[in-house]
């Protein structure tokens, strides 16, 4: 943390990692909490985080991969 509580630089870049989703490999970038959150969601729906990215992948229209991630978890959390 630095200054008043507020997290440093390192704490907010975004985390890269690859999944494999549809048959193929993709990667998408989401800060830790969206990954933490995205895990969450993942073992509260028993199933894998491949499998819930993939379901992300094919409703989320024109948005990219890690957009349309950080919004399927806002309007989660607004349920």
């Amino acid at each position: 943390m630095t200054g008043a509580g507020r997290p440093g630089p390192a704490s907010l870049a975004p985390i890269k990692r690859s999944v494999s989703i549809a048959g193929h490999r993709t990667s998408l970038s989401l800060e830790s909490e969206f990954w933490d959150a995205l895990q969450r969601a993942a073992t509260e729906e028993s199933t894998s985080l491949a499998s819930l990215i993939g379901a992300i992948d094919a409703d989320r229209g024109p948005r990219n991969l890690s957009s349309a991630v950080r919004v399927w978890l806002l309007r989660r959390a607004e349920e």
